[in-house]
């Protein structure tokens, strides 16, 4: 497999925001959905946000409102909008293929802290 790479991550006060972006370089996932995933210290790893080719998207309960993920298509990109953010959306974020949804098996992921 092709390893995916995300950027867009860093440190934010409450209440900020971050957009993380997702590519694969030569490569694209346009035919597949896809997703972001997180995993924070002693926690499982959990969907976030979930795309479908048509560009229909869903998320867990607790970042319903405030995240939007989207896909260009042009771009070959994938991204993940995060507003209001909280403490506990700290985490390592990972961009996932769903073929296999693992949190590490397609990247390194990047840090969201929020504090």
């Amino acid at each position: 497999h092709v390893q995916l790479v995300e950027s867009g991550g860093g440190s934010v006060q409450p209440e900020g925001s971050l957009r993380l972006s997702c590519a694969a370089g030569r490569y694209t996932y346009n035919n597949y959905c896809m997703a972001w995933f997180r995993q924070a210290p002693g926690n499982e790893c959990e969907r976030v946000s979930r795309i479908r080719v048509d560009g229909t998207s869903d998320y867990l309960d607790s970042v319903s409102g405030r995240f939007t993920m989207s896909r260009d298509n042009a771009e070959s990109a994938v991204y993940l909008q995060m507003d209001s953010l909280k403490p506990e959306d700290t985490a390592v974020y990972f961009c996932v293929p769903l073929i296999v949804p693992r949190c590490n098996y397609w990247s390194q992921g990047t840090q969201v802290t929020v504090s």
